[in-house]
C-alpha cells in the first residue's frame, strides 16, 4: 500500500512568516527542511489591513495580481522582485513590505509530482479547452483575468460542472451556476474548459490558470455536512496540514484561512488564527474560528464554518503525510 508519494511536503508547499522592513528584503525561509525555488507566492499582511496578492514565475516578477478584489495585473517593480533558491525577495511596496508590519506568504512549488500547474492563455471569446501538465484530473483550480478586471473564478471536484457550478475567491457568494465559466464541462487529464465570460475567456484577454491535482499525504480537496454543533466534524485528510482553506457553498461566507505558523496565542490547538481569502482585513484571532490541526486531518471546534445542514468545500496542503511511504507514522497531535 502507498502512504504517500511525497514524504517530505516541505519541497513544494512552504509557509513563511515574515517582519517588514519598507526596504529591498530577501526573505529565506526558515525551516530546516528542504530548499524550496518557490513558482507561486501568495502574500498577506497580517497585523493591518491590507490586500493579498499572488506572484508566479511564469507570469514573471513583479507582475502582481490582487485576490480578494477584481482589479487588472499591475506591474509593480517593489513587490515581489525575485524568486529564490530558498526564498523570494520583496521590495518597498506596503501589501509586500511595509516598515514593522508582519505578513504571511503561502509558497508553492511547480510541480507534476505535486499536482501543480500554472497556465497563461489569451481569451477568444468563444467556448474553447485550455491544455495543462498534470497529467491527472485537476481537483482545484482557479482562473484569473490578468490584462482587465476580472474576479477569480473557482473550480473544485465536489462542483457539478454538467450543472454550471463555480464560485468566486474574491467575494462571499454561495456556489453558482453560469455556462459562460466552465462551459459545463469537467477538466481533464490534459485540458480545462472555459466558456464566453470575460472573467475567463474574453477575446484578446491574458489570463492566468493555478490547477492542482490531489496527491496522497500532500493535498486534499473536497467535502464536508456542517452539523451546527461546536463538536464539529472530522476531516480526514492523510497528513498533519500546513494550510487549511473553507468555503460554504450554500451560503454567503468567506474564504476562511488557516496555516500552521500563525498561531498567535501559543503553538498547537486549538488554531484560532485565521485570514479570509475575500477581505483586505488584518488576521482574526477569536475562538469563534478555531479548529484543530491533528496528525492526520483536522477538526471543527466552532458553529462558525459549521452550519448544520450546509456544504463546505475544503482546500488542504500537508505538514507531514500520516504515514510516510516507509510506513511509519508521523508524530500525533
Amino acid at each position: 500500500m502507498a502512504f504517500t508519494t511525497i514524504d517530505d511536503p516541505s519541497a513544494y508547499f512552504k509557509v513563511q512568516l515574515y517582519t517588514g522592513t519598507g526596504s529591498s528584503n530577501a526573505i529565506t525561509f526558515n525551516d530546516t527542511d528542504t530548499d524550496m525555488a518557490p513558482d507561486l507566492v501568495w502574500v498577506k499582511k497580517r497585523d493591518a489591513s491590507g490586500d493579498h496578492y499572488m506572484n508566479d514565475s511564469v507570469r514573471g516578477v513583479t507582475k502582481k495580481l490582487e485576490i480578494n478584489s477584481a482589479s487588472a495585473e499591475e506591474t509593480d517593480t517593489n513587490s515581489l522582485t525575485a524568486f529564490g533558491s530558498d526564498g523570494f525577495t520583496v521590495g518597498s511596496t506596503g501589501a509586500f513590505n511595509s516598515s514593522s508590519n508582519t505578513f504571511v506568504a503561502w509558497c508553492w512549488k511547480e510541480s507534476a509530482t505535486a499536482g501543480f500547474d500554472i497556465v497563461t492563455y489569451t481569451g477568444t471569446g468563444s467556448a474553447k479547452t485550455e491544455s495543462h501538465s498534470l497529467s491527472a484530473v485537476p481537483h482545484f483550480f482557479i482562473v484569473r483575468a490578468r490584462s482587465d478586471s476580472g474576479d477569480a473564478n473557482v473550480g473544485h471536484q465536489a462542483f457539478t460542472y454538467t450543472s454550471n457550478d463555480y464560485m468566486v475567491l474574491s467575494g462571499t457568494a454561495a456556489l453558482d451556476q453560469q455556462s459562460y465559466v466552465f462551459n459545463g464541462t469537467a477538466p481533464t487529464s490534459s485540458v480545462f474548459s472555459v466558456g464566453t465570460g470575460n472573467d475567463v475567456n474574453g477575446s484578446s484577454r491574458t489570463y492566468v490558470a493555478y490547477l492542482w491535482t490531489e496527491k496522497q499525504g500532500f493535498s486534499k480537496f473536497g467535502s464536508y455536512e456542517g452539523n451546527g454543533n461546536a463538536d464539529g466534524p472530522f476531516i480526514f485528510l492523510g497528513f498533519r496540514p500546513a494550510w487549511f482553506m473553507v468555503k460554504n457553498m450554500d451560503d454567503t461566507a468567506s474564504w476562511r484561512i488557516w496555516d500552521n505558523k500563525r498561531e498567535d496565542y501559543a503553538p498547537g490547538n486549538p488554531n484560532e488564527s485565521s485570514l479570509n481569502a475575500n477581505e483586505a482585513d488584518a488576521e482574526y484571532d477569536h475562538t469563534s474560528v478555531s479548529i484543530d490541526f491533528l496528525s492526520n486531518g483536522v477538526k471543527i471546534r466552532t458553529t462558525g464554518d459549521n452550519e448544520s445542514n450546509e456544504s463546505f468545500t475544503y482546500y488542504a496542503f500537508a505538514e507531514s503525510p500520516f504515514i510516510n511511504s516507509n510506513g511509519v507514522p508521523n508524530n500525533a497531535q
